[in-house]
């Protein structure tokens, strides 16, 4: 099975954390953590702050790794490296998602996640304390 390797920024500000919905491909509407792969020869901090401002137009800082995700989709693998994020510039314009919410610890489960993003929940609602 092919692995994709991904990353994914869980932006906070002011005890919230932002989720988009996909807007496209086979998992589109399902709620995620936005950012995207890894291009050959970038770190996956570089790989999300270009993914951010590609998908968000806004430029990020990449705070401590939160979790390494594997999971087991039906068509491939995926490895996504989570980080802890806040805004250095911009107003995240969504490019590419049909809707973004601000969540709080307590409102995280109202949104249906993607399977893999969905297994990082405690550990950010936890974080978020």
């Amino acid at each position: 099975m092919k692995t994709v390797r991904v990353t994914a920024a869980v932006i906070c500000r002011d005890g919230r954390v932002f989720a988009t919905a996909r807007g496209y491909g086979d998992y589109k509407g399902g709620w995620e953590f936005p950012g995207g792969k890894i291009e050959p020869g970038e770190t996956p901090q570089q790989a999300l702050r270009r993914e951010i401002r590609e998908e968000l137009d806004t430029d990020i800082l990449v705070g401590d790794l939160i979790d390494t995700v594997e999971y087991d989709y039906p068509t491939f693998h995926l490895s996504m490296d989570c980080f802890w994020c806040t805004i250095r510039e911009g107003n995240l314009t969504l490019r590419e998602a049909e809707a973004a919410r601000w969540l709080t610890a307590e409102n995280l489960d109202s949104v249906d996640w993607l399977p893999a993003d969905r297994s990082l929940i405690e550990k950010i609602r936890s974080g978020m304390r």
